[in-house]
């Protein structure tokens, strides 16, 4: 399964976007996904993530409330809708999915496998 994450770009504080993540390649839904965000000159975080079904999800303190994950199987596509957006936000957005296809949510790095490439964000104040 490959992914590709889209639909960055440049939005004013406050304003919303709506990332997506396509995956390539049979079984997708089996693998739970996540979201993580780099920022320059900062390490890698974690945003958000969601089960193999979309039953549970999980977010950054940081974002909790604000943003929303969510997933279409018969797309074999997850999002991220991103509401009230700051500067602090501004970074490239990448999705994963679980390395090992337990489908269960987690919020490390090191668990998640086939990197998309991803797509920047840039909020302006």
């Amino acid at each position: 399964v490959q992914l590709q994450a889209s639909g960055g770009g440049l939005v004013q504080a406050g304003g919303s976007l709506r990332l997506s993540c396509a995956a390539s390649g049979r079984a997708f839904n089996v693998y739970a996904v996540g979201w993580f965000r780099q920022a320059p000159g900062k390490e890698r975080e974690f945003v958000a993530a969601i089960s193999w079904n979309g039953g549970t999800s999980v977010y950054a303190d940081s974002v909790k409330g604000r943003f929303t994950i969510s997933r279409d199987n018969a797309k074999t596509t997850v999002y991220l809708q991103m509401n009230s957006l700051t500067p602090e936000d501004t970074a490239v957005y990448y999705c994963a999915k679980d390395r090992w296809g337990r489908g269960i949510v987690t919020t490390k790095a090191p668990d998640f496998g086939s990197w998309g490439q991803g797509t920047l964000v840039t909020v302006s104040s």
